[in-house]
Order: C-alpha cells, then sequence, then structure tokens
C-alpha cells in the first residue's frame, strides 16, 4: 500500500531502531504517551515479539528507507473475556506529522482486527489532543469516557478519553 511515497508494510526486527527514535521522542516530547521514561532497544524488542507472539501486527511507514511511522495493536485487557477487543496506537515522526500518515496506518490496523475476526477496537488518547480525536472519529470512533486526571505528566493532571469503534455488529 503506498500513498504520498509512504510505504505501509508489515515491520521486521531491524525497524526497531527507527520505531524506538519515534516512540522516545513521544515519551519524551508529548503527552501522547503517559510514561516519563525513554525505553530501550531491548524494551522494543520484548514488545515486538510479544506483539508478533501473539498475532497481533506492527505496521511500519516507510519513505526513502526511513520509518516515518508506526501502528499496532494488542489486548485492551488481560482477562480472558476481553480477548476480542483491542487497543490500539498510531506514531509518527515528528518529521512527517500533518501528511495524513496517520490516517494510512490506522485503515490496515481496523482491517487486519476484523480479518481476525475481533469484535472492538479501542484508542487511549490524551483529553486536548484534539487532532487524534478527529482523526479517530473520521474512521467512525466515538468517545465512550472520559477519565478526569488520572494521568500527571509535565507538571500537570491529564484527561484520558477512550474512544471505541464497534469492528463487527455480530
Amino acid at each position: 500500500m503506498t500513498d504520498q511515497s509512504f510505504i505501509i508494510r508489515d515491520a521486521t526486527v531491524d525497524d526497531l531502531p527507527g520505531i524506538l527514535e519515534i516512540y522516545n521522542h513521544a515519551i519524551i516530547n508529548t503527552t501522547a504517551v503517559y510514561s516519563e521514561e525513554p525505553h530501550t532497544l531491548d524494551m522494543r524488542l520484548t514488545w515486538y515479539n510479544d506483539r508478533i507472539s501473539n498475532g497481533f501486527p506492527v505496521f511500519v511507514a516507510e519513505i526513502n528507507g526511513t520509518i516515518a511511522g508506526f501502528g499496532t495493536f494488542a489486548h485492551f485487557r488481560a482477562w480472558p473475556c476481553y480477548r476480542y477487543t483491542v487497543e490500539h496506537s498510531v506514531y509518527v515522526h515528528i518529521n512527517h506529522r500533518g501528511k495524513g500518515l496517520s490516517k494510512l496506518l490506522i485503515r490496515p490496523l481496523i482491517d487486519r482486527a476484523r480479518e481476525m475476526k475481533l469484535h472492538a477496537m479501542i484508542a487511549g488518547i490524551d483529553g486536548e489532543n484534539q487532532v487524534s480525536y478527529h482523526l479517530h472519529q473520521s474512521f467512525g470512533f466515538i468517545e465512550v469516557a472520559h477519565f478526569k486526571e488520572v494521568g500527571f505528566k509535565f507538571g500537570r493532571w491529564l484527561d484520558l478519553k477512550f474512544m471505541e469503534l464497534i469492528l463487527s455488529l455480530d
């Protein structure tokens, strides 16, 4: 799948340094990740292996051999009765934001979840992130929860919104 010179493909272990760079930038500079400490390459390898061993996708957006973004999903909660619900995440390198890349990464995640016969997909979005909120609305996600002041980062309390897309109506 290509658009605007971006190639969306399954990630490999070789992509982990690029994924790590994007993720750590989000940790250090944004409220997209409610974590404060940068991850290591070993942590990303464990994360990647967990996704792959559970049959979950990790997609990357590549342009000219560089990782510009990534998207994935995994269990929403660890208990068995949540097995048909996943939570996804999409991150884009700062140099490639605003180019529609998130849309290119979300679509194959939704498609793969439907292929896997999953029922619901959840997005956890910082309460102030209107860009992500509207992006998810454009895919049919609806807000189902707004948790007030559940995170604390950069010296302030953060709200977390959950948006949900029902993948099947069976």
